[in-house]
């Protein structure tokens, strides 16, 4: 991911993050034989880290156009067909902010489910998984 020197661009830090989001929609789609993903906590640790990262997507948001500003500033930006470069950056700029207040409204609906499933355990009695902590 990095060109040998240990320094990681922020692009791949991105694909690294939608990787890793990927793998756990892959692995949570049903609950694990091991039952290491199949009661309520689980929920509630996974929905915990979940809101951590909506929290902060809008700063990611945010910066995510960085460069763009950068390269504007320094009227680098050429647009496919002859556009205007400012008018493109400011289409973008009107899709950031709304990007950002969907994403503070995903925060909120994340938070409010992670509080929700705070106060869910487990019955464990019966389980066999479960079958030393009864004693």
């Amino acid at each position: 991911m990095n060109g040998g020197d240990g320094y990681v661009t922020p692009q791949e830090w991105m694909s690294k993050a939608a990787e890793d989001l990927r793998a756990f929609n892959h692995q949570s789609m049903s609950v694990t034989p091991a039952g290491d993903w199949a009661y309520a906590p689980h929920t509630y640790t996974a929905l915990g880290a979940l809101s951590r990262l909506v929290m902060m997507l809008p700063q990611a948001v945010q910066q995510s156009t960085v460069p763009v500003t950068h390269a504007l500033g320094l009227g680098r930006i050429v647009i496919d067909g002859g556009g205007d470069p400012a008018a493109k950056a400011a289409e973008l700029y009107r899709a950031q902010h709304d990007a950002v207040v969907a994403a503070e409204s995903l925060y909120r609906a994340v938070e409010a489910m992670h509080a929700a499933t705070s106060p869910m355990g487990t019955d464990t009695r019966g389980l066999p998984e479960f079958e030393d902590d009864e004693d």
